[in-house]
């Protein structure tokens, strides 16, 4: 079953039961690209902004409070979530988002229909654009709920990033008398504590999770009330200065009107700043994701500092292998946060004049790139980080063999000398331990004492344990 409906360009066929309309069918026609719909925050944040218009129009006389109403309901039902599936574009779409609203305005329209009495396609009742768009332009609407989208998502974000911020801070509790020998460059460095890394990586998070909390206060600035290029034509004075207020209201988010509309409608600029601390905290995730994974490799042939929890088989054909999966989706979720990056920034520069007709491509990503950095941080924190298990047994085996020991004796014994005895050590195939006992330097108990974890892994030099002078060697 259908209806017939018409617009300046001819007339359609619309399913009779469905709550959208011409326009949102023309852009079915047109866009069918990705598969991928438009983001449902996006939806209900642009149903949000409808219902802050409806109030405002409806408390200026511009609109009958019947038909005011209605919409306002109408639209209160959609930022709640329903009727998900009347909103089936293509993210992907010409005309700056223009589609979207028409789409949002038809179902609230038709919807807004049904709460009066009237059948869906009676838009003599409720009109989509007349009275549902009334005051507006996709031009400012678009645009607003985007920011207030993103503000959701962020906000969500940042609450993930605490989550792996703490779990990673009991790890760095739990692991603080675990020493292990530290690398540089891939190759054996001086002593750390399993702990201490755990706290570089909590650090790292936790510098993410106040730059996207700060980032905020730029995307609270808003150009609803602008319309069309910002200049506010075809919205009341009183409207413009109302309707963000509403708007503020109604999300509970402190938004303010720009000072320059014009600016906010043509610039995208604070959606690249956005995509690039997503960025940043994709290239801290995938550190994290790396280092985890070398330090788990094994368990016998790798490193083996570590334990990831067994979550599933890791081989059809290699019985018992378990793989890390965990940060593995981490690094591919953060990879796929970089190259949607990248699509946002072209989006963002490529606008023109009064208007940035690529909006669609940066909901498109970064909206996405939000609510999977969200969902992956989470799993991540509760399914690896929290089940994490130190080897101390393998940390303190690859430091008492290695070479690395003996930069905290440098001071005292020189460069040069200390170079020598790792040199040794490496050549016979024995710990610097040893070397320095065979050298004379050190007595078993002088070593004992210098060499205890307390006084490698924190700021100042190894000093004697007495006032003795060290041995000199026999050459000497």
């Amino acid at each position: 079953m259908y209806r017939t409906e018409t617009d300046f360009l001819g007339e359609k066929s619309v399913p009779a039961a469905a709550y959208y309309g011409i326009h949102t069918v023309r852009a079915l026609e047109n866009f069918a690209v990705s598969r991928q719909t438009v983001h449902p925050e996006l939806i209900r944040a642009i149903a949000t902004v409808k219902q802050a218009a409806a109030e405002t129009n409806m408390h200026l006389g511009l609109l009958d409070s019947r038909v005011g109403s209605a919409i306002f309901q109408a639209a209160g039902e959609i930022a709640e979530g329903r009727f998900a599936d009347q909103f089936p574009l293509d993210a992907l779409q010409g005309g700056a988002g223009t589609s979207t609203n028409m789409n949002v305005n038809e179902v609230i329209a038709n919807r807004a229909c049904e709460l009066l009495g009237s059948s869906k396609g009676d838009y003599a009742v409720v009109h989509p654009l007349d009275q549902v768009n009334l005051s507006q332009s996709t031009n400012d609407v678009y645009p607003t709920a985007l920011r207030v989208a993103a503000i959701r998502l962020l906000q969500g974000l940042a609450e993930a990033c605490a989550q792996l911020q703490g779990a990673l801070q009991k790890k760095e509790a739990e692991f603080a008398g675990v020493l292990k020998l530290g690398r540089t460059e891939m190759q054996d460095a001086v002593p750390v504590t399993l702990g201490q890394e755990f706290a570089a990586w909590a650090e790292a998070i936790a510098r993410d999770r106040w730059r996207l909390y700060k980032v905020e206060e730029r995307l609270r600035e808003v150009n609803l009330g602008g319309t069309a290029v910002g200049t506010g034509l075809n919205a009341e004075r009183k409207y413009v200065f109302g309707v963000v207020e509403r708007l503020r209201s109604l999300t509970g988010i402190g938004l303010a009107r720009d000072e320059n509309m014009i600016d906010t409608t043509q610039n995208a600029d604070v959606f690249v700043e956005v995509s690039g601390l997503l960025k940043a905290c994709a290239t801290t995730l995938i550190k994290i994701s790396n280092d985890l994974r070398i330090l788990s490799s094994g368990p016998r042939g790798g490193f083996g500092e570590i334990r990831l929890p067994d979550l599933q088989a890791g081989s059809s054909i290699m019985p018992g292998k378990v793989n890390p999966v965990m940060p593995e989706l981490l690094a591919q979720v953060a990879y796929q946060t970089i190259a949607r990056d990248l699509a946002i920034t072209l989006a963002a520069q490529g606008g023109q004049l009064e208007l940035n007709a690529f909006l669609p491509l940066v909901a498109a990503n970064l909206l996405p790139a939000m609510e999977e950095l969200t969902g992956a941080m989470k799993l991540f924190a509760e399914r690896c980080v929290s089940g994490i298990e130190a080897n101390s047994e393998r940390c303190r085996f690859h430091l008492e063999n290695s070479v690395a020991l003996v930069t905290a004796l440098a001071p005292l014994i020189g460069y040069d000398r200390a170079a020598s005895l790792a040199k040794q050590a490496l050549q016979t195939d024995s710990s610097v331990k040893k070397s320095l006992l065979d050298s004379g330097l050190f007595t078993a108990e002088e070593l004992d004492t210098l060499l205890r974890p307390e006084a490698l892994t924190r700021p100042g030099m190894v000093k004697r344990p007495t006032a003795a002078k060290p041995k000199e060697a026999a050459h000497e």
